[in-house]
Formats: C-alpha cells, structure tokens, sequence
C-alpha cells in the first residue's frame, strides 16, 4: 500500500479495527482506567525507541516495530478520543525531521512526558496528541521509504496477537 492509498477513512477504519482487537485481544489493557492505558503505551513508545536503537539497520526489527507502533498509536488515539481521520494529513513527501531514531525518540518522550504531566494534574491532552500524531508520521515516512505494505503487514501482525488468545476457541476468534 502506496502512501498515497492512505486516505483519512482508512486511517478511521484501521482506528475502528484497533478498537474491535483491543475489546477482544487485550482485555488487560482495555480494563485499565484511560490514564493508565496511556502510560502503558507511553511505556510502549519508550521500548520502540529503545529498539530502533539497537538495531537501526536492520529492516525485519524496523518494520516489526513499525507496525507494532502503529497499532499502539491506533490504541492510544482511541483512549485519547483522537480522531486520526480528521487530526492527520498524510503527506507522501514527508521525511524524517531529525532523523530515524532522533524522530521514535523525540515524539516516544513527549508522550510519556503527556503521561508524566498526569501525575501532576498539569495539561497534557494537546501534548500526547500531538507526539501521536508525530509518531504515526513517522511511521509513514519509515513506510514509504523501505516501501513497506502497512495493511498486509498489520493484519499479519493483529493474527499473531489473537493466537495469543488460546482460551478463546478457534470459530470464535477474529
């Protein structure tokens, strides 16, 4: 899928999907308070950028991390009532504002500066919106320039989640 097939309902259907997934593959998460939630997937965003670190160059580490936090990024627009399809514009010319592991980093810590500011009943919704939205920007740009197939990739990504759900029986799980 080309940058350019990105249009603002599939940015809405993949949110949708990601709500679906969550009530049925993450009912530990989904049962935290919405504060909580963002914590933990400010702790997300800080493991991804601490991952591309490590491995910087290596494409099967960027391009699971990549789809790995654009299903955080999903989740945490849900819990942060973001409506991506309204809030993002996907540019196909975009490119990397400091650079590969400088941009995870960047918006991963003002997220979880967002969820720090919680703590401290200090304003903080414009913030971890904004570093969402920088994260799914990043995402797009790493997408477009190893030409990696977001949607194939994501439902390959969310069947290997829900096989995680061996209590739930085989017809049931979707």
């Amino acid at each position: 899928m080309s940058l350019d097939a990105i249009k603002p309902e599939t940015l809405l259907r993949w949110q949708q999907q990601q709500f679906q997934h969550d009530r049925r593959n993450h009912t530990d998460i989904i049962c935290l308070s919405r504060m909580d939630r963002l914590k933990h997937y400010g702790l997300h965003y800080a493991k991804y950028a601490g991952r591309v670190a490590l491995h910087p160059k290596d494409l099967s580490v960027l391009s699971r991390t990549l789809v790995d936090a654009l299903l955080v990024i999903l989740s945490a627009a849900n819990v942060l009532s973001q409506r991506l399809d309204r809030d993002f514009q996907v540019r196909a010319d975009a490119k990397f504002v400091y650079g590969l592991l400088e941009d995870i980093a960047d918006a991963s810590g003002r997220f979880c500066d967002a969820c720090e500011k919680i703590d401290h009943f200090e304003e903080f919704l414009p913030i971890a919106k904004q570093a969402n939205l920088d994260m799914l920007q990043w995402i797009f740009v790493l997408a477009a320039e190893h030409k990696f197939d977001l949607e194939a990739l994501v439902l390959v990504r969310r069947q290997q989640l829900t096989e995680r759900q061996f209590l739930i029986p085989a017809d049931q799980q979707g």
